[in-house]
């Protein structure tokens, strides 16, 4: 983990970089996708999903949550992935999905930097390096 500063921009940059932005989802559906077939099916997403804790925490504090509305949050993130409700996600599904998530993010921030902790192998992260890599160029 690392102490970064973005904002919506970084975000909205690094997204709008195709190369950029299709190698990374590229990168992390190949990683998710254990069985190597293509696709992620319901259990390759959850095992993702549920690394992320962002349910199971409340400001890095863990919050019990009730089981059964943990399982409906996942479901729910899964359809919203699953564009053509095959019960599988392919990779044109995984990243307009993962993009409209990064927009959302951009739009929520704003213009003004923040200052934020990031995975270091997360979509953020990668945002940041972009605009790190650009501006030093």
């Amino acid at each position: 983990m690392s102490v970064e500063v973005l904002d919506g921009a970084t975000i909205v940059n690094f997204v709008e970089d195709e190369e950029a932005f299709s190698g990374s989802i590229h990168d992390r559906f190949d990683n998710l996708d254990a069985d190597h077939d293509g696709l992620l099916s319901y259990s390759e997403m959850l095992k993702e999903l549920q690394t992320l804790r962002v349910f199971e925490t409340h400001y890095g504090i863990d919050v019990k949550m009730d089981p059964d509305e943990l399982s409906r949050i996942y479901d729910s993130l899964f359809v919203q992935f699953d564009h053509d409700s095959n019960g599988a996600v392919d990779l044109e599904e995984f990243k307009a999905e993962t993009k409209q998530m990064m927009l959302a993010m951009a739009t929520g921030l704003g213009f003004l930097p923040v200052q934020m902790v990031l995975e270091e192998d997360s979509f953020l992260k990668k945002a940041v390096e972009r605009e790190s890599t650009k501006l030093a160029a």
